[in-house]
């Protein structure tokens, strides 16, 4: 048995209940454990079993109360699991902690949707996990390819469903993937798109768009794949899939993108000089546009400020970069920018770009 405790300073190593052992009575035990003091206020526990490779043990998991020693602040739950949750998946439970006084997060299912080309015909070699990182922390890694469900697939296109149940983890920020194999070969991941499965939006989209060549006798590949766009709107399922554009007499309209500069808080950072963006897309990219008329201040690109500045450009796409920088026109002319947002209206999409330089 194992557990990870999340506190709001950060969380703790797995702490291995192995050797752990103070006192047991019939279907009871009472480990001992010390946290480090740093780890602040204990809003979240994730229980699991290390591991399965050798044999598997079913636990069956009743009840779990936890008490602060120096407080006697006491939390307990029912948890009536048994884990591994399946025979050859996910290990995993996890749940919010409820202090007296204190207002707890909530348990949510998460639907994560893959899109790829050629890992469903390798899957029973392959093992994949994933771990989503939002600003309350992260699931841990969870497996990919165990109980997959909507499994659509197409000539050279294929996607399914993974279904995760996380205390919330509020606006997400990243995934990092772990793949290995048995057996050398290649999987072509396009992308992933992660929402709450009560919930239509937001759609959280994390572009990969890399076949990765898998050796059986080296380590596993890890990749680091940050939010990519957000999806807030209500929109086609074959927009939503697809980013696809609509064609014909639309295509030739307009679309506002709605640009909000961030210049950061520290000495120095404004500037006078004129400054320009270029928006690139996965199906064009736009003019130079100047960015002089900012919505809510007359001398734009000050310390510590956000500007909005509106645009209007050709259907780019999904956005992927941007080309931003100034003329070094005036005095000082130096700028610290610390991230641009924009918003494209026809996608209902909002991307960042962080700099802070």
């Amino acid at each position: 048995l194992v557990m990870v405790f999340y506190g709001s300073n950060g969380k703790s190593n797995p702490v291995s209940m192995e050797n752990k052992v103070e006192h047991q009575a019939k279907n009871q035990i009472i480990y001992d454990i010390h946290l480090p003091s740093d780890l602040g206020t204990l809003y979240k526990v994730r229980l699991g079993v290390q591991s399965l490779e050798n044999s598997v043990y079913l636990l069956s998991l009743c009840h779990f109360k936890m008490q602060n020693t120096s407080t006697l602040d006491t939390f307990r739950l029912t948890i009536n699991k048994t884990l591994p949750l399946s025979l050859n998946g996910d290990r995993w439970i996890e749940f919010p902690v409820e202090w007296p006084l204190k207002e707890a997060l909530s348990v949510v299912t998460y639907h994560l949707t893959v899109f790829s080309r050629n890992i469903l015909s390798e899957r029973n070699l392959v093992h994949m996990t994933a771990c989503i990182y939002g600003i309350h922390g992260d699931t841990g890694d969870r497996s990919l390819l165990w109980s997959l469900q909507n499994v659509q697939q197409g000539e050279d296109n294929e996607s399914f469903l993974v279904i995760i149940d996380a205390v919330e983890l509020g606006e997400l920020d990243k995934a990092v993937l772990l793949i290995s194999s048995k057996t050398d070969c290649k999987l072509d991941i396009k992308k992933f798109h992660l929402k709450e499965a009560v919930k239509d939006h937001p759609i959280y989209v994390f572009e990969v768009n890399e076949t990765f060549s898998v050796d059986a006798n080296k380590p596993e590949i890890q990749r680091e794949i940050p939010v990519s766009f957000v999806i807030r709107g209500d929109k086609q399922k074959n927009d939503i899939d697809n980013n696809l554009d609509n064609e014909g007499s639309q295509a030739r309209n307009l679309t506002e993108y709605t640009i909000k500069v961030y210049t950061g808080d520290k000495r120095g950072a404004g500037t006078d000089a004129n400054v320009h963006i270029i928006l690139f897309g996965n199906k064009d990219k736009s003019e130079v546009f100047q960015l002089s008329q900012s919505l809510e201040h007359q001398d734009p690109f000050e310390r510590g400020k956000v500007d909005t500045f509106k645009i209007k450009t050709k259907k780019l796409g999904s956005l992927h970069s941007i080309e931003i920088g100034h003329d070094g026109k005036g005095f000082a002319s130096g700028w610290f920018l610390e991230k641009v947002e924009i918003t494209d209206a026809s996608r209902n999409s909002v991307y960042c770009f962080n700099c802070n330089r």
